[in-house]
């Protein structure tokens, strides 16, 4: 007890932006992890079908939300939170006001053209008006999040946070076992709570900011985020093409096993995110100083922890899949491989638009963006007939390799125009851990219908070296969390 009173006492004693930062990270894994746990009651109570239903509504709403939303709550509102610092209120009632406008706007014109909508989405309008209502829904408590995010309020965040995540999957399952179209159940459980959990937050900020409409905001705002229109889609349309391409070229259920996969690959981003927040801000300071002998190092020991933790999953992908689905989805064990691996692709492509980022070349991040974007779709439209859903799975990784690879490209254009011509990362061992990563990731798929001894021994042969390596792991894995407290403290 001593020792855990110990334990309070230290955390106490950190400053604000400390605890802060720990507890958003913590909200981040309450809101995909409480999901994820979720995932295996709902594949065991809907069929293939209308989960592969239910997933290709969610890349719908992921594409709509940036037409409708214009994802005002993205860059445009943290920007605007610190410029505007001195009417922060007015700012946030006016962005939440004009997200409100641009939700019944096109509430308005899918009515008009309800039809056409419908079939173009293949949704009732029931659906139609779930999209809408989570699309606004989670736009408010967007805007309510950052803004507790940049004043380091992490509690109520927190609180809301985990009762939200909490009644998504309680209410889908009360929702889907009654109902006979369990797909219109799901959807219909996450609007009604999005809805009751977050209009409070809208009302909350309206009243506090006193104004819905100013017109320097709402200019300032949509000449912000309209340019960025094509890189946000460009950006979807990698993540989610697959999916909708899937259900309409092969069918609803080979569409769900290709979302279950898909859906276990992406818990491993929980990682990246934690990553990347902490090696960020680090990141723009040793760039803004010009220190950038520094950020290789980091570069190559993150690359391989997160390279190692995907590993992991392959391995045991099988178990994985047997624990989050029946055996209708026993196939979806070929996909984790590609996708993991182009999740370590996701989490790379950072290091190197970090410097776009920070040298504002927004033209080049969506350059990088579309063109990824075409690959994938064209891909996937040439293989998915000839060879199945599984094609897609490495669509997707070619096509983060290829986006990947025009983001170092760019970067070394703005080394070369900005930063003297200098060499920041080593391309031979950036090669290295990719090359040595893609071979063993998909190596592993020879084990996966023999023995589980050997996959199960390399496992065992990886813990051990992780065990061995144990202090030298602990001193970096410090190392790179200093980073964080770093770049605060240089901010």
């Amino acid at each position: 007890m001593g020792k855990f009173n110990k334990y309070i006492d230290k955390y106490k004693k950190l400053p604000v932006q400390a605890r802060a930062s720990f507890w958003f990270l913590i909200c981040s894994f309450l809101q995909k992890g409480i999901s994820n746990l979720a995932t295996p009651i709902f594949t065991r109570l809907m069929t293939t079908a209308e989960y592969g239903n239910y997933n290709s509504f969610n890349s719908w709403l992921t594409i709509v939300t940036i037409f409708v939303s214009l994802h005002l709550y993205s860059g445009v509102y943290t920007s605007g939170l610190v410029k505007f610092s001195e009417e922060r209120n007015v700012f946030s009632s006016s962005l939440q006001g004009l997200s409100l406008f641009l939700t019944v706007t096109w509430t308005v014109i899918y009515f008009l053209f309800r039809s056409f909508w419908n079939k173009l989405f293949d949704l009732t309008t029931v659906q139609m008006l779930c999209m809408l209502v989570m699309i606004w829904a989670t736009a408010a408590f967007n805007f309510w999040a950052a803004e507790q995010r940049v004043e380091y309020k992490y509690r109520s965040l927190v609180i809301v946070t985990l009762i939200v995540s909490i009644c998504k999957p309680l209410v889908g399952v009360i929702f889907v076992s009654l109902a006979n179209d369990k797909f219109t159940a799901r959807v219909f459980g996450l609007a009604l709570v999005e809805l009751i959990g977050y209009t409070g937050l809208f009302i909350y900020q309206a009243v506090k900011g006193k104004k819905l409409y100013s017109k320097k905001y709402w200019i300032y705002a949509l000449k912000f985020n309209i340019p960025l229109i094509p890189h946000y889609l460009s950006l979807t349309i990698l993540n989610s093409s697959d999916r909708i391409m899937i259900k309409r070229m092969l069918g609803a259920s080979e569409a769900g096993i290709y979302g279950l996969a898909y859906s276990i690959s992406l818990i491993m981003t929980m990682f990246n995110t934690a990553l990347t927040n902490t090696i960020s801000p680090w990141m723009y300071q040793k760039i803004k100083k010009k220190e950038l002998d520094q950020i290789s190092s980091v570069a190559y020991f993150s690359l391989m922890a997160i390279a190692f933790i995907n590993l992991m999953l392959i391995l045991v992908a099988p178990e994985v899949i047997v624990i989050f689905g029946p055996k209708s989805y026993h196939e979806a064990i070929w996909i984790i491989p590609p996708v993991a691996i182009s999740v370590y692709f996701m989490f790379m492509y950072d290091y190197f638009a970090r410097f776009e980022l920070y040298f504002e070349q927004t033209k080049l991040m969506m350059v990088a963006s579309v063109i990824g974007a075409t690959v994938n779709v064209v891909l996937n439209y040439i293989f998915l007939p000839k060879y199945g859903y599984i094609a897609a799975g490495y669509s997707t990784l070619i096509c983060y390799i290829v986006y990947v690879f025009f983001h170092y490209t760019f970067m070394k254009k703005i080394c070369r125009e900005k930063l003297n011509n200098y060499h920041v990362y080593d391309e031979r061992i950036l090669i290295l851990i990719s090359s040595v990563f893609i071979i063993l990731g998909l190596s592993m798929t020879l084990f996966y219908n023999k023995s589980f001894i050997i996959r199960y021994s390399l496992l065992m042969v990886f813990g051990l070296a992780v065990l061995i390596k144990r202090k030298k792991l602990m001193e970096l894995i410090k190392k790179v969390y200093n980073l964080r407290k770093e770049g605060k403290k240089n901010g």
